[in-house]
């Protein structure tokens, strides 16, 4: 990896938003405002073209995601990369077979969430990098690994609009042997406040 690249420096327009506008709600981060209920699309052009610059050096040949609040963040990523997006489907699991799926615990709805991707789009052979909105535990992240390799694909890194670090996911995704990269990094929540990561210059 690039010596110059840095995956995973506070991006300072979010790290002072969250700071400012961000709620907490026992151990989630509220910024469903501007993010993913609803959208604020400059704003978040500005956020997913920042990671598509530094996702840029893996040479992704697809972006992937899981449904639902991935696919904007995603989409502008691989927009902005010029490749096509894949989303893995939560919801209608009617995909095209033949397909990869996994089965994982759903932390913020309980009970267990199933994702499926038809081999059709993640195909053997392709460079994937895998974008979403937040990156907690990882156990997402950590699917849509496996089910991108189980169907041949090398997965080159991972890249996600905000990382709450104080849930582990970013060295579940690491001991997998796919680099992180983040826009602002959660060290914990602390008397109703985010407390972030802060940059070297901000």
């Amino acid at each position: 990896m690039s010596p110059h690249l840095d995956l995973t420096a506070p991006y300072l327009p979010l790290v002072r938003r969250i700071e400012a506008e961000g709620s907490v709600d026992g151990q989630m981060l509220v910024i469903d405002h501007f993010l993913n209920h609803r959208i604020e699309p400059a704003f978040l052009f500005e956020l997913a073209h920042e990671l598509a610059r530094r996702l840029s050096f893996f040479q992704p040949h697809v972006i992937l995601t899981a449904e639902a609040s991935g696919i904007a963040p995603a989409l502008i990523v691989a927009q902005a990369l010029s490749v096509p997006m894949v989303y893995a489907k939560k919801y209608a699991l009617d995909v095209e077979t033949p397909a990869v799926c996994r089965t994982l615990p759903s932390p913020t709805k309980g009970g267990e969430t199933q994702l499926a991707i038809s081999t059709r789009y993640i195909k053997a052979g392709q460079r994937v990098v895998i974008v979403d909105d937040f990156l907690a535990n990882g156990r997402t992240a950590a699917a849509l690994i496996a089910m991108a390799r189980e169907a041949g694909a090398e997965v080159l890194g991972a890249g996600f609009v905000v990382e709450k670090r104080f849930k582990g996911g970013r060295e579940h995704i690491e001991d997998l042997r796919v680099p992180v990269s983040t826009l602002a990094q959660v060290e914990r929540l602390e008397d109703g406040h985010a407390i972030l990561t802060q940059p070297r210059h901000g």
